[in-house]
């Protein structure tokens, strides 16, 4: 049996419980391995909390998780590598143990992580089987660098290991008890779960397809139903799911619908989901509305046909309307995420697209500026040809985030858009001046109020119901 120890070091706010953290205990507990769980959202002071989980703590080896790189808002530009470098230097003077990371964030920007924080190895995509057979041959020292998906130094560079994005059929049934996910609902009001993992579309800027492989893969929808009446029996009814898009495969989200269903949890639950408008049907709006959907989150990006088109996504303004009206039949609230700024924008294009989110009549509508540039996409070796050179943001240093905003209308974007939108409350931006609109949800006092008057759901939902106690 090897001692192992895994560490949450996502510490912003609201606080988002580590599900990923949760299955790779959940492996190496069924691989026989003794495992010790590190919280640190809850910490004021991650070293000295580190200093004092291993003064009582002896490990042979220890994951460490990064969620997220930076808050991914061109407005603010935040980064947590900084942050989670420090964290990983704390655990580094406590311990000899074999440091490994990953996690989705790192997953997107895997050896630039590596090099910030000078961890021994990485682990790019899933962690569960890859982290489990580390602990397997440090157990019977046995060599373990020629493990999948592993990133390494070798020679002075970093060598990335061929990928192996396995089945999620043999993972262990997921009995979330290894955090405090009654905490984690109290104050962030949800807790997140997963019915599938990967994403085989082509959009230019998303990192999704090289954090998560390209090769869609999905749980049994028996094991999705297992793991809600854990999250149930803790007192949780609020959920979110933590899918690329919960709709593509549409049988797999009609099964796992259907499963709910069956098992009576429908009504007990109300659950949130990131969908693509296609394929999107009336069938699924009503199967997800009876399984207890409470809202979907389409990031459509733009409503305009040619942006969509340079994007590279694959549907049309049409399908949004179609999509919206699919939910607003069924009962089901709708959040459209606009990207607006991108490659080729221009005035016209995003007065068609405002023109097509007032018709939609959506609940809400989140307004972003500016794309989020991440090695490895189409977008960053655009960046890299030179061909939209001019567009950067950031990158001042390895930390610093780097975005690109379409030059052509960088000058007058935000004016433009406050002129299209106005007063219109249906609109949300990332822009901490307005933070009565504001849905950049890290460090949002307006979204963590509103939980703690006992709010719950989606971010987006409980940010446009909330109206604040007076008096």
């Amino acid at each position: 049996m090897m001692n192992t120890a895994l560490i949450n070091t996502n510490m912003i706010k609201p606080p988002i419980a580590p599900v990923g953290l949760e299955y790779i205990a959940e492996a190496l507990k069924k691989a026989g391995h003794h495992v010790d769980l590190l919280d640190l959202c809850w910490e004021e002071d991650p070293d000295t909390a580190v200093k004092g989980f291993f003064d009582k703590k002896t490990c042979n080896l220890v994951g460490l998780t990064l969620r997220n790189t930076d808050d991914c808002v061109f407005t603010s530009r935040r980064s947590f590598l900084d942050g989670f470098s420090s964290i990983v230097s704390a655990v580094r003077d406590q311990t000899d143990a074999l440091i490994v990371i990953g996690g989705v964030g790192f997953s997107t920007m895997p050896e630039k992580v590596m090099e910030l924080c000078g961890a021994d190895a990485g682990i790019w995509g899933d962690g569960e089987a890859v982290f489990t057979e580390i602990a397997n041959r440090l157990e019977e020292k046995l060599d373990w660098l020629d493990l999948p998906n592993l990133i390494v130094c070798r020679n002075g560079r970093w060598q990335r290991n061929p990928a192996s994005a396995g089945s999620l059929i043999n993972l262990p049934q997921m009995n979330r008890h290894w955090v405090d996910n009654r905490r984690y609902f109290k104050e962030g009001g949800q807790v997140g779960f997963e019915t599938k993992r990967g994403c085989a579309e082509h959009c230019i800027y998303c990192a999704d397809p090289l954090a998560k492989g390209e090769t869609i893969r999905v749980r049994p929808p028996e094991a999705v139903v297992y793991e809600l009446k854990r999250l149930l029996g803790l007192g949780i009814d609020h959920m979110h799911t933590c899918d690329s898009e919960f709709n593509i495969p549409l049988r797999h989200a009609l099964d796992v619908c259907g499963s709910i269903i069956s098992n009576g949890l429908g009504s007990r639950l109300r659950w949130y989901a990131y969908c693509s408008p296609v394929p999107f049907t009336s069938e699924l709006a009503g199967l997800m509305r009876e399984a207890g959907c409470a809202g979907i989150n389409f990031g459509v990006d733009s409503g305009d046909a040619g942006m969509l088109k340079r994007l590279k996504r694959n549907f049309k303004p049409d399908d949004i309307l179609a999509s919206a009206r699919y939910c607003r039949d069924a009962g089901i609230a709708v959040m459209l995420d606009l990207l607006l700024g991108s490659p080729g924008e221009t005035e016209e294009s995003i007065v068609r697209t405002v023109e097509l989110m007032r018709s939609v009549e959506a609940a809400q509508i989140g307004v972003s500026v500016g794309v989020r540039v991440y090695p490895g996409t189409v977008l960053e070796k655009q960046v890299g040809s030179g061909e939209l050179k001019n567009g950067l943001v950031g990158g001042d240093d390895q930390a610093d985030p780097v975005f690109f905003l379409e030059p052509g209308v960088s000058d007058f974007i935000f004016e433009l858009l406050d002129k299209l939108i106005g007063d219109d409350r249906h609109f949300f931006f990332f822009d901490p001046s307005k933070p009565d609109r504001n849905y950049n949800y890290n460090s949002n006092q307006r979204l963590v109020d509103a939980i703690g008057e006992g709010y719950r759901g989606a971010y987006w939902d409980i940010l446009r119901r909330y109206s604040p106690k007076t008096g």
